[in-house]
């Protein structure tokens, strides 16, 4: 498996696709740092259309271009360079992560990465900037998490709660059976955007009770019928490529309690019955990891995981995909409920 095998998938904008109205940099597009000022009015353009950036670690550290990237090309270095943040007419508050792309071709390229939706047309101030958060922001959204109420499958077949679990519990894996937790990371964050849980609704893909997963997380499908047309019973698919607006929806609003789990491998365990991997360890999540953890047996995973993932354009219509999946692990024949 390449090295330059995805770990995630954004949505972005060049940065000249917001623009200040007003203020000291009135015409010119968002930067960095000094170059965007606070009390700045910027917009979105009209016809601004988001771009899937795929990323991956990079070998020595930080971020590059991964394969099958719509931006950029494969192992170019991304740098995450500053978090900006911004106040919408009806105050609501969004950050914007700059992504610092190095081209041979093009030279220095920055790309936005909003973590809440930005409305084409609509006015923003620049109420400040953090260029120390910005990483730890992306950390936050690039991870997979499971949010407070739910419940793991331990290896003796019981629930217990994630908040509930502690290091060096055994937790049941699908590949290698019983195995110990090894860290936990405990967060609190603003259930928005990029960060705003993803909620299966109780039977949907078979779900037990209702699951909240994070939108990044990857849930695993074993079709008993190829409903999908990928040649395989084994597929990844990710949360919020699932979102349909009923059996499917992201919850946005408030602050949630999430928790971070690592194994000494990669692994697929079960959250309210459901197959969903364990944590996804980029270069900004190492930096938090205790010393004396070996991670190369995660990393080889990681890339193996990436094999099996299937996106928007196998999944097809998002409002059935959810349906498809449901019946496609059943090996039913109908994508009706």
């Amino acid at each position: 498996m390449s090295d330059l095998a995805p770990l995630c998938r954004f949505s972005t904008y060049p940065a000249d696709a917001i623009r200040a109205l007003t203020g000291a940099n009135e015409g010119d597009p968002i930067g960095l740092g000094d170059a965007a000022l606070p009390g700045d009015t910027y917009r979105l353009h009209r016809e601004a259309v988001p771009a899937r950036l795929a990323i991956c670690d990079r070998p020595g550290g930080g971020q590059a271009v991964a394969e099958g990237s719509e931006v950029g090309l494969p192992g170019e270095a991304l740098t995450i360079a500053d978090c900006h943040r911004f106040m919408g007419a009806k105050g609501d508050m969004i950050e914007v992560l700059v992504l610092k792309r190095q081209s041979e071709t093009e030279g220095t390229v920055l790309h936005l990465l909003p973590l809440s939706p930005l409305q084409p047309g609509t006015e923003y101030d620049l109420i400040g900037s953090s260029r120390a958060s910005a990483p730890e922001r992306f950390a936050d959204i690039a991870s997979v998490s499971f949010f407070a109420g739910t419940h793991l499958t331990l290896a003796g077949g019981g629930q217990r709660k994630v908040e509930d679990l502690r290091v060096g519990d055994l937790v049941l894996t699908r590949d290698h059976g019983p195995r110990p937790v090894r860290w936990i990371g405990p967060q609190t964050r603003r259930a928005t955007g990029a960060s705003a849980p993803i909620r299966i609704a109780q039977g949907t893909l078979n779900a037990a009770r209702d699951v909240r997963l994070s939108p990044q997380h990857r849930l695993f499908i074993w079709q008993r019928r190829d409903r999908l047309g990928t040649g395989r019973a084994e597929v990844l698919v990710r949360a919020d490529l699932l979102v349909n607006g009923t059996t499917v929806t992201r919850e946005e609003g408030g602050h949630v309690d999430s928790y971070q789990i690592l194994f000494d491998s990669h692994e697929i365990i079960f959250a309210e019955g459901i197959a969903v991997e364990s944590l996804l360890v980029t270069a900004e999540i190492r930096a938090r990891l205790p010393q004396g953890l070996t991670l190369d047996a995660i990393t080889e995973g990681q890339r193996e995981a990436t094999r099996l993932e299937v996106d928007e354009t196998v999944l097809g219509d998002a409002a059935g995909a959810a349906a498809r999946l449901t019946h496609a692990s059943r090996g039913t024949g109908s994508d009706e409920d």
